[in-house]
């Protein structure tokens, strides 16, 4: 039995059981429908049928069959996506909506997600997905946050490209801004959707929108909770591999490798590294980190990022910030200390950028992390070539007097400083390095002798020369009998604050160190006169040390 269909210039044949079973469909909730259709679905012909549309909303959203959908496609879109999309169509641009309403437009993207799913129709797969994205497009205009990210993972598993998928990442990005949006993405698969725009092999084919998906989750890792969950999605190594990509270039064949990169291009290169660095810092936060860095061999990938944009202070910064962090840890210092180079770009970078005091504090600091754990480091820094001088430098430059416009800065100073002290500890604690020759390297050594003296003037607890005062004296000993006057005096006076210690007048008198301090008041030099005397009134505090210095005839001298 048929029915025609009037409206058109042309009529119609549709079957009867189709025609009354689409109406009675129209006037169903979606579960009664389905159920109904199931009960009958053997009482209705697999008959594709063609019809004109107009231009009412049912036409609009894809109502009805094309004449390429079977039977099966049409009852799926008419009971499970139609009366979503109808839903959705019923809220004009800009209207207010209660939380209540918002959270069954989100339960109901949901749906219409979890059942284009279930069928595979996500993609590029379903044949109206151009009618899903229009409507779905609108509904962002409601202007729900919640909602907008519900939109956005919808559309993104859609696989939208060019400005479609520019918006979206666009649109994730000022949603992520506002810290107070965070719970929604650690209650929504969201995250999976970013991640997987960086995952592509091309991301060039993308553009800004990496960019755009990158600068949210880097504002979004700076939260402790979402970090922890975008670690175990393996958000390290993903960054990494984006950053491997992004160091080869847009190009992809033999004939254009040496193309010039045009400068647009070039800005997207640099601020996509930032960005990974900049994320890939705010997660080394995460003490659960270390394990994801260590297997990704995240070291060398760092390394060759900091030597490719040596001259970009921001992502410099960044890489040492997560240097600085993660050599903090015994494994990860180790890791470091074996990639080829790092000591050697370390050194380079600090004679290259040596007042930019950010980047210099970081770099000492974990070369100082290095050399104490490390006997390869300590060679290594040793054995650059011009490796010491730059250390040196930079500890002539950071310990002038500071000018009146820079006092604000001082304490920052002082920081570089102790930094740098350690460093040049650390690396004394290598017989190779520690015990120099004063004839080959007079000016080191003399260099070192004067950081000692300068820090053995404080007397506090945490003092670390004063807490170390048996040792370095012994060090001290063989500058005494050196034929360099400037080493002589240096030791001298670090002799002059040490003495005050009563271990150290001990030492002095137990080695006879007395006897040629009083021959220093011989010299003619007002320094070394005046540096001896000051180790002799120490001594003469002791009782014992009097006597001992009577017959040595200092009073006398």
């Amino acid at each position: 039995m048929f029915l025609t269909q009037a409206g058109n210039a042309d009529h119609v044949v549709v079957p009867v059981a189709e025609f009354f079973m689409a109406a009675i469909l129209k006037f169903l909730t979606p579960g009664l429908a389905l159920e109904l259709v199931s009960a009958h679905w053997n009482m209705i012909p697999q008959t594709d049928v063609s019809t004109e549309r107009d231009s009412k909303p049912e036409a609009r959203l894809g109502y009805g069959d094309t004449c390429d959908d079977n039977m099966d496609e049409s009852v799926f879109w008419n009971t499970k996506v139609l009366p979503v999309l109808q839903e959705f169509e019923s809220f004009a641009p800009g209207d207010g909506v209660s939380d209540e309403i918002v959270g069954q437009l989100c339960n109901s993207c949901n749906g219409l997600h979890d059942a284009l799913a279930e069928r595979d129709m996500l993609g590029r797969q379903c044949k109206k997905r151009s009618a899903i994205l229009r409507t779905l497009f609108r509904l962002i205009d409601v202007g729900s946050d919640r909602l907008n990210l519900t939109l956005a993972k919808l559309i993104l598993a859609l696989n939208v490209s060019g400005n479609n998928l520019l918006n979206i990442c666009k649109l994730i990005f000022k949603i992520s801004r506002d810290a107070s949006n965070d719970v929604m993405f650690l209650t929504d698969s969201i995250l999976d959707s970013l991640l997987c725009q960086l995952q592509c092999e091309n991301v060039w084919s993308k553009g800004e929108a990496v960019l755009y998906c990158v600068g949210s989750l880097k504002l979004l890792s700076g939260n402790s909770a979402i970090s922890s969950l975008l670690l175990a999605k393996d958000f390290i190594g993903t960054l990494l591999q984006l950053s491997k990509r992004l160091m080869h270039g847009p190009f992809t064949t033999s004939a254009n490798l040496t193309t010039p990169r045009s400068e647009g291009e070039g800005q997207r290169v640099i601020a996509g590294h930032i960005l990974v660095t900049a994320a890939l810092r705010n997660i080394a936060d995460q003490s659960e980190s270390r394990p994801s860095f260590l297997s990704n061999k995240a070291f060398f990938t760092l390394c060759l990022i900091l030597e490719n944009h040596r001259n970009d202070l921001d992502i410099c910064i960044n890489v040492a910030r997560i240097f600085s962090k993660l050599s903090t840890y015994t494994e990860c210092c180790h890791a470091l200390a074996e990639t080829p180079r790092c000591c050697s770009l370390f050194l380079d970078l600090l004679g290259k950028h040596s007042r930019k005091q950010d980047l210099v504090v970081r770099l000492l600091f974990t070369l100082g992390n290095l050399t104490s754990k490390s006997i390869e480091a300590r060679e290594r820094v040793y054995e650059e070539e011009g490796g010491i001088d730059v250390l040196l430098d930079l500890f002539q430059a950071y310990q002038e007097t500071l000018s009146s416009s820079e006092q604000c800065h001082a304490p920052e100073k002082e920081d570089i400083l102790v930094k740098l002290i350690r460093l040049l500890a650390n690396l004394a604690i290598h017989p190779t390095v520690g015990c120099r020759c004063v004839k080959k390297s007079e000016e080191l050594v003399i260099n070192a002798v004067a950081t000692i003296n300068n820090l053995s003037y404080y007397q506090g607890e945490s003092s670390v020369v004063r807490s170390h005062h048996t040792h370095i004296s012994q060090l001290l000993l063989k500058l005494l009998l050196s034929s360099s006057m400037d080493a002589v005096l240096e030791a001298t006076r670090v002799f002059g604050n040490l003495s005050q210690i009563r271990d150290v007048r001990h030492f002095i008198m137990q080695h006879k160190v007395e006897q040629f301090v009083v021959t220093l008041l011989d010299s003619k030099t007002p320094d070394v006169c005046f540096s001896a005397c000051g180790v002799l009134i120490n001594l003469s505090a002791d009782p014992d040390s009097r006597a001992a210095l009577r017959v040595e005839g200092t009073i006398q001298k």
